[in-house]
């Protein structure tokens, strides 16, 4: 196994800036670019653009800082003030001088939350990495030492408009002008047509706008929360300088290092057991997948563990397997919708016997040999998903049905008979029949960790060199 791994989804191209988050000078400067460009979601469905004719794959549309102003609304777009058109001026000039952050740096309190991803420089030695919220003091000099594109996303699900407007809207575009075939995909659907550099971009585009979307008031109080640093943060109303707050007790988000609420990440552990021999696998199949699809086992991990102990917890509370020498292989970011899933294997007996009545996640699980999973491997269809799988697991993890969420686009087709799910392109459904069972893409680190495995691409000590501890 090489010493790094990059699964699908990571190994982030951008610049990430996190430093000039914070700058509502830098924010509205480089949203103004014309090269900037924008992901859109609707309800975390991105949109994407592909052929009339369905000749080629869908693929994310990238919309120009003039396309999406329309959804924006009037600048400033970040560090906004009490109305619409109103920037607010930070008392020390952005150099975090005072003790606790203001709540106006780079707030966005009107309208839907925008999230900056990054810059994709075009020289990664040059000054933009080093680049500080005083230079934007004069945005038309700053601009000039920034080389790449900024990217930004936003989620649309808020925006205050019917279907038909929103349809409108959108035909509006650069890319709607020009007669290109739009709408809304089911994400997962994307990952067999996304590169690495769109796939990872995605990745955390989809993450941050879920986390925005999620989280609509104050822990600390229970009053609406606004969005701020570029999407990154989110901070309680009452915070802001023309918050009435008469009456009421202040938040308790004012004071202490827990004054704003900051993204998440949940940590999965994913795991593949294999036997004494070396030889086999142990998989499982899961009540939310498709029949014949056999995986590795996973589970969040819970306070108060390590990841060797969250690997030991769910193998035995998911197959009733004790298991030792936990070894990591990779992580993944996955953005569904916010997971980090960090890949290990393990050892098990595999003359004990499985169970699955614990905690009855899993329908079966059962020992592969290794003949048996290079078979499936080394067929067309063996790691293949389609459509309908996508749709169908969509629909268990995230508790709703594409039809359930606005749905647009495609020229000619009327909101009462649009389906947004992906458009077809010259794919044969595989006929499952032909496989005794079904594994997951290597877009999944699931799928890695089975191929590593099946291929002998990891190093797997020999059984009389294990101790085994107390899992």
């Amino acid at each position: 196994m090489p010493e790094t791994h990059v699964n699908f989804y990571g190994g982030s191209p951008l610049n990430r800036l996190s430093w000039l988050r914070p700058s509502q000078s830098f924010l509205n400067a480089i949203a103004a670019i014309p090269e900037t460009k924008w992901l859109l979601f609707n309800a975390g469905q991105p949109l994407i653009v592909s052929s009339a004719d369905r000749s080629t794959k869908p693929s994310p549309v990238y919309l120009s800082t003039s396309d999406v102003q329309q959804f924006l609304g009037p600048t400033p777009y970040f560090g906004q003030g009490k109305e619409p058109g109103e920037l607010v001026v930070e008392i020390d000039g952005e150099s975090h001088d005072h003790p606790q952050h203001s709540p106006t740096e780079a707030a966005r309190h009107l309208g839907i939350p925008v999230v900056f991803l990054g810059l994709h420089e075009t020289d990664k030695d040059d000054n933009s990495t080093a680049l500080l919220a005083s230079d934007f003091s004069d945005p038309e000099t700053a601009i000039k030492k920034v080389n790449g594109i900024p990217y930004f996303a936003m989620d649309l699900l808020d925006l205050d408009s019917t279907l038909e407007v929103l349809e409108g809207m959108l035909s509006e575009t650069t890319p709607g002008r020009e007669g290109k075939r739009l709408a809304w995909s089911e994400p997962r659907a994307l990952m067999s047509t996304l590169d690495a550099f769109d796939a990872a971009v995605f990745a955390s585009a989809r993450s941050i706008l879920d986390w925005n979307q999620r989280n609509k008031f104050c822990a600390g109080c229970g009053s609406p929360i606004y969005s701020m640093w570029g999407g990154w943060k989110l901070a309680c109303r009452s915070l802001l300088p023309w918050a009435d707050n008469n009456n009421k007790k202040p938040c308790p988000t004012a004071t202490g290092v827990h004054n704003f609420t900051h993204p998440r990440t949940d940590a999965v552990v994913i795991m593949i057991a294999i036997d004494e021999t070396g030889d086999k696998i142990l998989l499982g199949r899961g009540r939310r997948f498709p029949g014949k699809f056999y995986s590795a086992l996973a589970g969040f991990i819970e306070p108060g563990e390590s990841f060797e102990d969250a690997v030991a917890r769910e193998m035995w509370e998911e197959a009733g397997v004790r298991v030792w020498n936990v070894k990591y292989h990779s992580g993944q970011p996955w953005p569904y919708p916010a997971n980090l899933m960090v890949g290990f294997y393990a050892r098990a007996d595999s003359s004990k016997p499985i169970r699955t009545d614990l905690d009855n996640e899993l329908v079966d699980a059962r020992w592969f040999t290794r003949e048996e999973v290079l078979d499936v491997l080394n067929h067309k269809s063996g790691t293949r998903f389609g459509k309908a799988d996508y749709k169908k697991m969509a629909e268990i993890t995230e508790g709703h049905s594409n039809a359930e969420q606005k749905r647009i686009l495609e020229p000619g087709v009327t909101p009462a008979d649009t389906t947004m799910t992906q458009p077809r392109f010259a794919e044969r459904r595989p006929s499952w029949d032909e496989l005794p069972f079904r594994l997951p893409p290597v877009s999944a680190i699931a799928g890695v960790l089975i191929r590593d495995w099946a291929e002998k691409r990891i190093s797997i000590p020999s059984e009389d060199t294990i101790v085994r501890g107390n899992l």
